[in-house]
């Protein structure tokens, strides 16, 4: 016989977890949708209607203890908080503001900024970004979304927003904790003629395709496993059923990397040669390339070039080849089930022993491991 396993949260989560959900039907769970943005006596109501043998819920203010306190195994989505006998799932959010920070440090930004909303992953996102910096880093709280639903998208510039961006040295990155935030910060940029990239270079959070790709420019975002996530709250509510425990921390995944589209890119130097060489090596990560062979290509002589380079990015242009096409394999290892030898040739490594020399010395382990720990 079927358990009734009930998902109360948001369709724009749910689409973004069905992929992985969807196997566990196989396993005799039958999924109840019910949309979290019923009123909570109502939702309650429904719940002890259906009397579900588990509940899936995304993390909301004001909701979730409500639900909670029906006294269903209960799994939550998007949040690190932990309660009693229940299993929270969430990305790490300090780690996605350090991948983003990441992205603006490689390009050579000198000038970034935050955009935050006041949620608790806001605040998380914010610190893993500002700790990457040695300065302060401005950031601006935009609290115009707190009533919205994630798709939406009609607000208005207000004074406080317009005064911050204005006074930012320029060109600057700026990090939008998520990625309705990151649309309504580019279309903030256009509105106040400033160029987005070239002004002001945008990353978003989520990596969300129906906004990323929606926007003008398209945005720039920091790619969150939904499969992965999808998969642990999965698997933590069959765990639930079998009567085993809740761990005692959060269950958290890192983020898969920085996707680059034309809100954000390598071209944020002034130094014309530099930015030449940077766009030169973003549009080769595929090919064999050696730096001899990159300066014949730009006319540039290699060891004013050299030198000029590492004074700027602080490292060899060889070395930010390497650091790119790692970031290019983290994304292959995070969103798809290929080989290492298929990555590593999609990467431009010669082979794939290559690329796990190279993937080790810039994080630290071999690729391997790095997608086990996603899965």
């Amino acid at each position: 016989m079927s358990q009734q396993i009930a998902i109360v949260m948001t369709e724009v989560f749910l689409r973004r977890l069905t992929p992985a959900l969807m196997p566990f039907v196989r396993r005799q769970q039958d999924f109840r949708i019910v949309s979290i943005h019923r009123p909570v006596e109502e939702l309650k109501s429904l719940l002890l209607d259906l009397r579900p043998s588990g509940l899936i819920t995304e993390w909301l203010p004001a909701v979730t203890d409500e639900l909670i306190g029906l006294g269903i195994p209960t799994v939550i989505a998007a949040t690190d908080f932990q309660y009693p006998n229940v299993v929270s799932v969430d990305v790490d959010d300090t780690a996605v503001g350090e991948a983003a920070a990441e992205a603006f440090l490689q390009a050579g930004f000198r000038s970034v900024a935050c955009l935050g909303n006041g949620t608790p992953y806001s605040d998380q996102r914010i610190e893993g970004f500002c700790s990457q910096f040695e300065t302060e880093v401005p950031v601006h709280i935009e609290h115009a979304f707190a009533d919205a639903r994630y798709s939406e998208h009609f607000f208005a510039i207000g004074a406080a927003l317009t005064e911050w961006l204005k006074g930012l040295p320029k060109p600057v990155g700026i990090f939008a904790v998520h990625d309705p935030l990151g649309r309504f910060l580019c279309g903030a940029c256009q509105q106040l003629k400033l160029s987005v990239p070239d002004q002001v270079a945008v990353i978003g959070a989520n990596n969300d395709e129906l906004v990323c790709g929606l926007s003008y420019p398209m945005l720039s975002s920091v790619s969150i496993p939904w499969d992965t996530i999808g998969a642990r709250i999965g698997e933590s509510m069959q765990s639930l059923l079998s009567g085993c425990k809740a761990p005692d921390g959060a269950l958290l995944v890192p983020p898969s990397g920085v996707v680059m589209r034309h809100s954000a890119n390598h071209l944020a130097v002034e130094d014309e040669v530099l930015r030449r060489a940077m766009s030169y090596l973003s549009e080769r990560l595929e090919d064999i390339v050696s730096v001899g062979q990159m300066c014949g290509d730009l006319r540039i002589a290699r060891r004013s070039f050299e030198r000029k380079f590492k004074e700027y990015y602080r490292c060899t242009p060889w070395e930010m080849l390497c650091r790119m096409r790692v970031d290019r394999a983290k994304q292959l290892l995070a969103d798809t089930s290929h080989p290492i030898s298929m990555i590593a040739e999609l990467c431009g490594f010669n082979d794939p022993e290559r690329m796990t020399v190279v993937f080790k010395r810039v994080t630290g382990e071999p690729p391997t491991h790095w997608r086990k720990k996603l899965k």
